[in-house]
């Protein structure tokens, strides 16, 4: 019997980490870590951006596009800014830090948005593979819609997750994005 082989899901999430990372540490070398200067709500709007270029692109075409530029390097934007977004609720605004200690940091925040992944892939047993990446988009953007109202109430949930959670399922649902385009 000829059996389809499963795709190895978090050997892919790893690699496509490994492509994220790649970029956010170019543009370290770049930028230093000017981003050190946002508030969450405004890496909010930064991704929120992000995923409403990919809508549309998504709505109108890749070749109606005005800039040259693909959907997939949004999706790593939005992993980017949102490991920043995490980075920055934990640490607050403030000075730059050390490129290396800018990547430590990523590098934590990516590790607890993978961990959410895998658990919560073992619960809903790989269902992310069959849907189509303009589901992730659609879910990105309402992820960013009670981000910016849980920010609009300072934070504070009744019952809710809190901004942490969102921005790691922001993650998730782009990296899966990027698989699905990739593989």
């Amino acid at each position: 019997m000829n059996e389809k082989k499963k795709p190895d899901t978090a050997a892919q999430f790893a690699e496509a980490i490994a492509i994220c990372r790649d970029i956010f540490s170019k543009k370290l070398q770049d930028y230093g870590t000017s981003w050190r200067i946002m508030r969450p709500i405004s890496l909010t709007d930064q991704i929120f951006i992000k995923a409403r270029r990919i809508r549309s692109l998504e709505e109108k075409g890749i070749d109606n596009a005005a800039v040259n530029e693909g959907i997939e390097p949004e999706f790593i934007g939005i992993v980017n800014y949102c490991a920043i977004a995490l980075i920055q609720l934990e640490l607050g605004t403030g000075d730059p830090i050390s490129p290396d200690e800018a990547l430590r940091l990523y590098d934590a925040q990516i590790a607890r948005a993978t961990a959410l992944m895998l658990n919560k892939n073992h619960d809903y047993d790989e269902a992310w593979r069959d849907m189509r990446v303009s589901s992730f988009t659609d879910i990105i953007l309402q992820k960013l819609l009670r981000t910016k109202e849980i920010e609009g109430h300072d934070g504070r949930t009744i019952i809710s997750e809190g901004i942490d959670a969102n921005y790691m399922d922001m993650i998730n649902y782009a990296i899966f994005a990027i698989i699905k385009l990739r593989f």
